[in-house]
């Protein structure tokens, strides 16, 4: 298998080369694609030194793979392009996901509906994919009618320059600002840019893509807040169900769950923290109780690391997927 990664120096690359290394994936070779501006410089993989290349050398090779993480604007420009070679394309960003044409995918929820037909498969949202992934079960079970998601986001999900933000205005250094506000000590209200409804696109995201993963039907609104934190994304959520259930029966459904990990016991003070999810493949998940104040109802918080599971994890698991499929297809 011959695979690229385009954005490998972007924090999203840089985990997918670690994830790629640890899951030991066969890989014939390596390809580490960026802008022109980072063309030249060495990455470590597997105690090799490899140099990145640009996008215009890599359409002149012949790859089977390529790992997206570089905006939306190199997606749109350069997936096509490689996808009319023959190259499977991996998408990490925004501009494919809605796209009726292409599949939005969590590997655990609906990885079975990926064919050889796909030459573009779209990496759902970061805030997304540890939303779905414990929604899923649970809407297999009791129905889901309604979710109300508050959403706590780390600087990295803005990328580099938010995290030197952060880190610079906790030692009281000047720097440019990515958000509009100081990010540390502080919240802010807003996730991406405001439309004209008054959401952000963030929020937009979460709805959209929940509803394209699980149901249409499911009735779901979001609010997405940025905090001061550098990785791991928090999600208070609020969920109502068609059917009845107990708290145990949710608590058993969930920790039976391959990627979700329980960690629920408030005598003991467990639940989930960023740093609980820092560097971890899981979807953690906890503070589980009823709603009192509305029937078949209940309360949960999740958190993922936004750099893993909601990114760079995501991605390796569909590459994994299709390349078990093919596997399973060429043995019939």
């Amino acid at each position: 298998m011959k695979l690229a990664i385009v954005g490998a120096t972007g924090m999203v690359g840089r985990e997918m080369l670690k994830i790629l290394e640890q899951k030991k994936i066969l890989i014939e070779e390596l390809i580490l694609v960026a802008s022109e501006k980072s063309v030249g410089k060495k990455l470590m993989f597997k105690n090799k030194k490899l140099s990145v290349i640009s996008l215009s050398s890599l359409v002149k090779r012949k790859i089977d793979f390529a790992l997206f993480s570089a905006g939306k604007e190199v997606s749109k420009l350069w997936a096509p392009k490689l996808a009319e070679k023959g190259c499977r394309v991996i998408d990490n960003s925004s501009y494919w996901r809605m796209c009726s044409k292409h599949k939005l995918i969590v590997p655990e929820i609906n990885g079975e509906i990926i064919d050889n037909k796909d030459m573009i498969i779209a990496n759902p949202n970061c805030s997304t994919i540890q939303l779905v992934a414990v929604l899923y079960p649970l809407h297999q079970k009791y129905k889901i009618s309604r979710v109300i998601v508050s959403t706590y986001q780390s600087v990295s999900g803005t990328g580099k320059r938010a995290v030197e933000q952060l880190r610079n205005e906790e030692k009281g250094l000047n720097s440019k600002k990515v958000y509009p506000y100081q990010i540390y000590k502080n919240v802010l209200p807003h996730c991406d840019d405001f439309e004209e409804n008054g959401y952000t696109k963030e929020e937009m995201k979460i709805i959209n893509e929940t509803k394209k993963i699980l149901d249409e039907k499911i009735n779901i609104t979001a609010t997405a807040a940025r905090v001061p934190v550098l990785r791991g994304h928090s999600e208070s959520v609020n969920i109502t169900f068609e059917k009845s259930f107990s708290i145990e029966e949710v608590k058993k459904t969930l920790e039976n769950i391959r990627g979700i990990k329980l960690a629920d016991n408030t005598s003991k003070n467990i639940y989930p923290t960023p740093i609980t999810s820092e560097n971890q493949n899981e979807v953690f998940v906890g503070r589980i109780r009823r709603d009192e104040s509305l029937k078949n109802t209940i309360n949960l918080w999740i958190v993922a690391d936004n750099l893993r599971k909601g990114a760079a994890t995501n991605t390796v698991q569909i590459l994994q997927k299709i390349l078990k499929k093919s596997k399973t297809n060429d043995s019939k």
